[in-house]
């Protein structure tokens, strides 16, 4: 039964708002019974709750997905394409009451919750495309009268750990292509955002996905470690597709490694973005706005280390200081705000403790302060404390600071210079990872140089967004391996190959 009461906002259709997980067509309870709090990041309040389920939750979930499986994988491809478009057409019709889901959980401003459902929902319109178009092969071998055919299956179950800076982007990016290729799913979302995705398990039972197909276990974040490993670990399992930092990455690897199971990892990104003596300085700076400070700074893609050619070092941060003095931080649902909080206090500690080790090697302050705010919640002066920090931006960075070797996933950007390209490449892949790079030039041959040696799976030339449901979505170095999104690769993530030799008699 729901135990929501009472709610801070109201919503169209409020039957959308699942606070239980999803096994097997049914709304459930942990085995425990216990639950978790829901925290409005722009207030520090609780709002809803949700299960607490364990690793004792795991079997029926699997079992359930893997029954479903026996019959969802011979579902005829134009069928999976058809569930995949009324899904997506559910969600456009809830886009709204999505959107405002999503910043009451992540803190992203309402306009910015609305640009990821309208991104979010490209992936089940690319991926219905998809569906129809998962070919084998036949050809002639090399030994007479012998034939090649090549058949494409899908896995089996797929597991998704789905992080909380854009839940519903990525739960659609990786069950799109899952039930495109036939797999069933297990989504374990993350403790900050459950309720986002138990709204797209209700569309989905709507769109008419069969019981099992689409699951749910929410889980505190005492839990998630646990509750993770006997996923990654449970034999009728046999892909499991993780978003969030390399350190946990690694460990999803190696327990997927204990059994040999497909694994997806897109992993932290230390992504550096160079500006050219010769950029249009305005569209990189537009570019950059964009993608440093969206969501507070709090995305894989975003640009963490800025790199400005000395020629135009001074001008661009003087117009970087003076566009990003324009932002509004507040609440999310506060007309105006431009910028809301980071989503966890954690957050804030760790971006706190990044300045102050960069001031500590000789950075200088140009704007904010680098410290976490206390900002009143909604704008209603209740003098409730959200986990805000004001865009701060840092000169004079040098490679021995803690900001220039990790992510900085917060509303903190720092400014590098370099002389010449060779040197601003070098210092873009001095770094273990290996996501998106970003380049500002208008000189032709040097686009093609940096595409070539710059260390990354995704870079954007005179452009601050790498991703599109079209676009092969992956990174290299530690930053992971295997793509979502794109024409064949994602899809080609979740399907087996079987190779099958047929000698025919006769003359051929």
């Amino acid at each position: 039964m729901s135990q929501i009461t009472a709610l801070p906002f109201t919503l169209k259709d409020p039957s959308i708002l699942k606070d239980q997980s999803f096994v097997n067509g049914n709304w459930v309870e942990a085995k425990s019974g216990k639950r978790f709090n829901v925290i409005d990041p722009g207030t520090d309040k609780t709002w809803a709750s949700a299960p607490d389920n364990a690793a004792e939750d795991v079997d029926a979930a699997v079992d359930a997905a893997h029954t479903a499986f026996q019959t969802y994988r011979k579902v005829n491809p134009r069928k999976r394409a058809q569930l995949l478009m009324a899904w997506h057409g559910l969600i456009d019709q809830h886009k709204d009451d999505l959107a405002t889901i999503l910043t009451w959980e992540t803190g992203k401003p309402l306009a910015e919750a609305q640009g990821e459902i309208a991104y979010a929902q490209s992936f089940p319109w690319w991926f219905a495309g998809e569906a129809e178009r998962i070919q084998g092969s036949v050809s002639i071998a090399a030994a007479p009268n012998r034939r090649v055919m090549v058949v494409k299956q899908p896995l089996g179950v797929a597991v998704a750990l789905v992080p909380w800076n854009f839940p519903v982007a990525m739960i659609l990016r990786k069950a799109g292509a899952a039930f495109a290729a036939g797999c069933t799913m297990i989504v374990k979302p993350s403790p900050e955002t459950p309720l986002s995705c138990l709204a797209l398990a209700e569309l989905a039972t709507r769109a008419g996905y069969a019981p099992g197909v689409f699951n749910v276990l929410t889980t505190s974040l005492a839990n998630t470690p646990s509750l993770s490993e006997a996923l990654c670990l449970h034999p009728n399992v046999h892909k499991v597709t993780f978003t969030g930092s390399t350190r946990v990455g690694k460990i999803v690897a190696g327990l997927c490694a204990r059994n040999l199971k497909k694994c997806t990892l897109e992993l932290g990104g230390n992504c550096p973005f160079l500006v050219f003596d010769d950029a249009n300085l305005d569209q990189a700076l537009e570019q950059f706005m964009s993608l440093k400070w969206r969501h507070a700074g709090q995305a894989c893609i975003t640009a963490n280390r800025l790199y400005v050619q000395s020629g135009v070092y001074e001008k661009f941060t003087q117009m970087l200081v003076e566009k990003t003095k324009g932002l509004v931080v507040g609440h999310g649902t506060k007309e105006g705000t431009t910028m809301g909080p980071v989503t966890t206090p954690n957050g804030v500690k760790k971006a706190e403790e990044q300045v102050a080790d960069a001031v500590k090697f000789g950075a200088k302050i140009v704007l904010g302060n680098g410290k976490g705010l206390l900002k009143d919640g909604a704008g209603e002066g209740n003098g409730v404390s959200g986990y805000f920090m004001e865009p701060t931006i840092l000169t004079g960075m040098t490679k021995d600071m803690i900001m220039t070797r990790e992510e900085t996933f917060a509303p903190v950007c720092g400014i590098y210079t370099f002389d010449t390209e060779e040197e601003a490449v070098e210092l873009a892949n001095d770094t273990s990872m290996g996501l998106a790079s970003y380049a500002f030039t208008k000189n032709m041959d040097r686009v093609f140089r940096l595409s070539e040696n710059l260390d990354a799976g995704m870079i954007g030339v005179n452009s601050g967004n790498s991703s599109a449901a079209e676009s092969p979505f992956g990174g290299m170095k530690e930053s992971g391996y295997g793509k979502e999104s794109g024409k064949d690769v994602a899809v080609n993530e979740y399907l087996v190959s079987k190779t099958v030799t047929i000698t025919l008699e006769g003359q051929f």
